[in-house]
């Protein structure tokens, strides 16, 4: 092995899973530099997830609307050629003392070279597929002026001029002296992996602004993460998007047409579109179960006026929300049976994920090297409740 050439043995290395090539790190040492290398590291998850062009992986949070019942982390994986259309399923186990009743998750963002951040109690950053799980510190960051927060937003991305991953909240405000919360106005906290701590961002947000809510669909394109919200402007309301930069660690306002008559009528949900190169609106009708889906792009990141209609999809039997985005005009969502739907190219494949009881998300997975440092791991064990009684609530 050691007279094969670098890159022949880098090639075969890529085609690899990651926690296979843990293994290779340990035979010798000139496999271990060229796992280790940061070239090889950054771009293993664009070669091998591209390789496995017949096999789908999905990341899915299901968190029990019951008490006392813990929130699952699965990894879902089928075949795209599979007539039998069978899932197989794996549910990823959080260290001892994050593996309780008590701690949950509710939102996925990412995958950002394979790297995942789970936002919940507590907030964590997790490689699934080296089995890593570290808890973020709790903030101790004070908002000025003797304000409070009440709401929180976040976003996850990364900072390659920094070779750092980062989450970022913004916080609503109120006013300890009235109780009153201070209508479009924020303030913001950033954290950083490299230095696993929170401080303030300095950079000014473009006020006053309403952010909708917190997106089901990660949406995190030319290294700024990104959230819907709306500007009232001569007693009209016109949806805007707020945009973080994770490089200049600032701020950014971007105008959307007129692609919704009414909030009331229609949802719309923000995705990340062209490879992550620019963003888009997917807007459905808020009632009925049958619904066309019109997906809006903008073409030029930097062009607010380059925002045009990609296409309709549809009609699909939905039965609220978006569960998730896949790229192009791939969707999940529940179905009118409240299952784990995936949506490719007007065909349907039931994921044989139950979810009545459960509120759902997920997010696409991709295998990385991308190391946490110091952290927890968790192990993957068989999903006994795939496929599982109603009562069970599973997926």
């Amino acid at each position: 092995m050691e007279l094969l050439p670098r890159e022949l043995v880098s090639n075969v290395f890529s085609r690899l899973p990651a926690k296979v090539l843990l293994l290779c790190k340990c035979v010798c040492k000139s496999w271990l530099d060229l796992i280790t290398d940061s070239h090889f590291v950054t771009n293993y998850p664009l070669v091998y997830n591209n390789l496995q062009s017949q096999e789908e992986n999905l990341l899915v949070i299901r968190r029990p609307f019951f008490s006392g019942l813990k929130t699952y982390i699965s990894v879902l994986s089928w075949n795209v050629n599979d007539p039998k259309e069978v899932v197989s399923s794996n549910v990823l186990n959080p260290p001892f003392e994050h593996n309780s009743d008590y701690k949950y998750w509710t939102e996925i963002m990412g995958p950002c070279n394979g790297i995942y951040f789970l936002e919940g109690n507590p907030n964590v950053l997790m490689n699934p597929s080296l089995g890593q799980f570290k808890a973020l510190p709790e903030s101790h960051f004070i908002s000025p002026h003797g304000t409070y927060s009440f709401t929180d937003y976040a976003g996850f991305g990364f900072d390659p001029r920094t070779n750092d991953y980062k989450v970022v909240v913004i916080k609503d405000l109120w006013l300890k002296e009235t109780d009153e919360r201070q209508v479009g106005y924020w303030t913001a906290e950033l954290y950083s992996l490299n230095s696993n701590s929170w401080g303030k961002v300095d950079a000014a947000l473009p006020l006053p602004i309403e952010v909708w809510g917190s997106s089901r669909v990660y949406t995190y394109a030319n290294n700024c993460c990104h959230w819907l919200g709306f500007v009232e402007e001569s007693g009209v309301s016109e949806d805007v998007v707020l945009a973080f930069d994770m490089v200049n660690e600032s701020f950014r306002k971007i105008k959307v047409p007129r692609i919704r008559d009414s909030s009331d009528e229609k949802f719309a949900t923000l995705a990340p579109f062209e490879e992550s190169a620019s963003i888009g609106v997917v807007v459905y009708p808020v009632r009925g179960t049958e619904k066309y889906f019109d997906v809006w792009v903008m073409r030029d990141y930097w062009n607010e006026g380059s925002w045009v209609k990609l296409c309709s999809v549809g009609p699909v039997q939905v039965i609220y929300k978006l569960v998730g985005f896949y790229g192009g005009n791939r969707f999940l969502w529940k179905d009118n049976n409240e299952r784990l739907v995936f949506y490719d190219s007007e065909n349907t494949r039931d994921l044989q994920v139950y979810g009545k009881y459960d509120s759902i998300r997920a997010a696409k997975y991709t295998e990385s090297l991308v190391s946490l440092h110091k952290c927890l791991s968790c192990t993957s064990v068989p999903d006994p409740l795939l496929h599982d009684s109603e009562y069970l609530i599973s997926f």
